[in-house]
């Protein structure tokens, strides 16, 4: 079976990928990509193999070699390599000002008879005064609050670093 998209390679393009696949300080992913264009270079100095052989000698599928060699049809050789993050990602449920929110609740005096804030308790707070107040869109859990607290250096026992 013939390629829909035929990959001929330049001198100075075979240059750049064979130092890429020979120096390995690329990510794994765009040496396993030079590798694919180098054999399926179809050029007088290619060996032009087929996906199937590409896929085998390289360790992915031959779908793989197929987006890889349509990539660089089109989109030409620097694309080709880029290594492309997964799907979409989930938006976060606690935002810019959301998060500000509940650093300045977390750093505030906890409630009555209490000594500290506990996680549990600082979200429970949180997310009353969130709806209620229209900043906040629906229930977050207590290891959502936890993690925006830890990314943000603010601990719910802990003193501020101001």
């Amino acid at each position: 079976m013939s390629a829909k998209y035929a990959v001929s390679l330049s001198d100075a393009q075979r240059d750049r990928l064979d130092d890429l696949t020979r120096t390995g300080r690329s990510h794994a992913r765009a040496i396993r990509h030079a590798r694919t264009l180098l054999l399926a270079d179809a050029s007088d100095d290619g060996p032009a193999w087929d996906d199937e052989r590409v896929a085998a000698a390289v360790g992915c599928s031959p779908a793989t070699v197929a987006r890889t060699r349509k990539r660089f049809v089109e989109e030409g050789l620097d694309q080709a390599l880029r290594v492309r993050r997964g799907g979409p990602r989930r938006q976060p449920k606690i935002d810019g000002a959301a998060e500000a929110h509940l650093v300045a609740l977390a750093c505030s005096e906890p409630p009555a008879g209490r000594a500290a804030w506990t996680v549990r308790l600082l979200a429970d707070r949180y997310v009353s005064l969130g709806v209620a107040e229209g900043w906040l869109d629906g229930p977050v859990s207590c290891e959502t609050v936890r993690q925006t607290l830890k990314k943000t250096c603010c601990g719910p026992t802990g003193s501020s670093s101001g």
